[in-house]
């Protein structure tokens, strides 16, 4: 019995649990329900006013478009106006062009009709004057008895005469006056040429010495065994030595300028790194040659340009640099070129010639000193062939060949290259030899030539490159000349200290004179042979 009390109360507990569940769900969902409604009140209020905004400013939009649509179409029509007022007064203009250019026809063609009219006026006077001319010459013919033809060239010889007459006073009075006024003018133009071009130059790269600074300096040089300064002069090609009264003075021995240049900066910078190996030394070698030889085309190239001579060939600009460590009595033989170079163009100007060919005939005419150590020959020979070999204007192998008296000159630019040359070796201060040494030189070579037997005089000539022996033709005959040119060249290379090369002429000159009648008419027979 009590279990089915228990079953009764628990079945009405479940179906009062049920029932109070199904009245919550359902208050609930009515609860959703009215705030859903809720919601989609508000969402449809604000939707509405959103869109009532919305029109509004559609609405407002529209009003300004339609404002600005309205202002554009006046201004179109105001513009449509004004063109439409340009164009007919440009219709005007050009009414009025019309009426003008019509005006104009008229008077040209009206002109036009007078013209012709007077035209043919004035063939009528034309003919007329023939016609005169005509009866004139008929008339004066056959009163003169003479033709005409006969008569023009009466005419024409006689003024020929004269003005060939006057031609020749002439030409023969400025003749004259040239003749007088030359050394003049050329005085004038050497100096002028003087003080327009040549300029001092510093002495540089002829150095052939370096002060070491420490004895400690000295040592680490020379090395152990002096196998540093044995490798130096190997790879440099030049001969180290001390002096023997300046412990400290270091002399570089060699007849290459650039070896010396090289060994000097390689060895001022071993001094500055204090770095003594010998693979330093060898890479101090490699790169100061590598800058030595580009500084070679930069200074020919910086030369080149300064001048304005034109193009010259790359291989030739570094020639021209090797010039810069050349000397020639103490002068800088680039310095010298440059020298030459501003002179021979400065006389150029002043004669009316090239001038751009002249400062390059005058720049190079030195070109062979630049490898007169390197290959055999004079640097008057060598720069020939190198210019020959570049492919240079005549004038200028021929300026290089003849600066010398070598050769004769074939153009005026060659004789101005030889007085600029002579102008920048003899101005004060250009050469640091002595006249003493210069004329002991001289001296030398003319000693060594007399010495000879049979020899009547001799003369050293050109700076002594050049030495002309002149033999007495009764004594010696021309096979003992010849031989006796051979013993003096032997002697002076065996004896002197010469640069490049001294040329041996000898003259054996013979003259036969007679006197025939009592005035004592001399007839010379004159044979010379060299």
């Amino acid at each position: 019995m009590i279990e089915l009390a228990a079953l009764v109360f628990l079945i009405a507990g479940a179906l009062l649990g049920f029932w109070v569940s199904d009245m919550r769900i359902k208050g609930q969902v009515d609860a959703a329900k009215s705030k859903a409604a809720q919601h989609l009140q508000k969402t449809a209020d604000e939707t509405a006013i959103k869109a009532k905004q919305i029109i509004a400013d559609d609405k407002e939009d529209i009003m300004q478009y339609q404002k600005i649509a309205d202002d554009e179409i006046e201004s179109q029509k105001e513009e449509n106006v004004t063109r439409e007022n340009r164009l007919n007064q440009h219709e005007k203009y050009l009414e009025q062009m019309k009426n003008r250019l019509t005006k104009y026809t008229n008077d040209l063609n009206e002109r036009s009709d007078e013209q012709a009219k007077v035209q043919d006026d004035i063939d009528d006077v034309m003919h007329q004057a023939e016609d005169i001319w005509q009866q004139r010459e008929l008339t004066l013919q056959s009163i003169s008895h003479i033709d005409k033809n006969y008569a023009r060239h009466a005419v024409l010889n006689h003024t020929e005469n004269a003005l060939r007459r006057e031609k020749d006073i002439e030409v023969k009075y400025n003749l004259s006056e040239s003749k007088v006024a030359a050394n003049k003018i050329a005085n004038d133009l050497v100096i002028e040429a003087i003080q327009r071009g040549p300029r001092d130059e510093p002495r540089s790269h002829i150095e052939r010495n370096i002060a070491l600074p420490s004895s400690d300096i000295k040592s680490k040089l020379i090395g152990k065994d002096e196998q540093h300064v044995r490798l130096l002069q190997t790879l440099t090609g030049t001969d180290l030595i001390f002096d023997e009264d300046y412990p400290l003075l270091l002399h570089i021995v060699t007849h290459d300028p650039i070896r010396r240049e090289i060994a000097r900066t390689t060895i001022e910078s071993l001094i500055i790194s204090r770095h003594f190996t010998n693979s330093n030394i060898e890479y101090l070698v490699n790169t100061t040659t590598q800058k030595v030889n580009a500084s070679l085309r930069e200074t020919g190239e910086t030369v080149v340009h300064s001048l304005h001579v034109g193009r010259v060939h790359p291989d030739l600009m570094k020639i021209i640099g090797k010039l810069k460590f050349r000397t020639s009595y103490g002068q800088n033989v680039l310095y010298h070129s440059i020298e030459t170079a501003q002179l021979t163009g400065a006389l150029a100007a002043e004669l009316g010639l090239n001038t751009q060919l002249a400062k390059r005939a005058g720049l190079l005419h030195d070109i062979g000193k630049a490898i007169d150590h390197e290959v055999g020959g004079t640097h008057v020979e060598l720069g020939v062939k190198l210019t020959e070999a570049f492919g240079e204007n005549e004038v200028v192998v021929n300026s290089i060949a003849s600066h010398h008296g070598d050769v004769e000159p074939t153009d005026p630019i060659a004789i101005l290259v030889a007085t600029a040359d002579a102008i920048s070796g003899a101005r004060p201060g250009a050469r640091s030899e002595s006249i003493e040494e210069y004329v002991s030189r001289l001296r030398n070579l003319e000693n060594i030539a007399n010495q000879h037997k049979g020899v009547r005089d001799s003369y050293a000539i050109q700076a002594g490159r050049e030495i002309r022996i002149i033999v007495n033709p009764e004594m010696l005959n021309d096979d003992n000349s010849k031989l006796l040119t051979k013993h003096v060249k032997d002697q002076i290379q065996d004896e002197l200290t010469y640069p490049g090369k001294i040329k041996v002429t000898t003259i054996r000159e013979l003259k036969a004179v007679q006197y025939v009648g009592k005035n004592k008419k001399r007839n010379h027979n004159t044979v010379k042979e060299a």
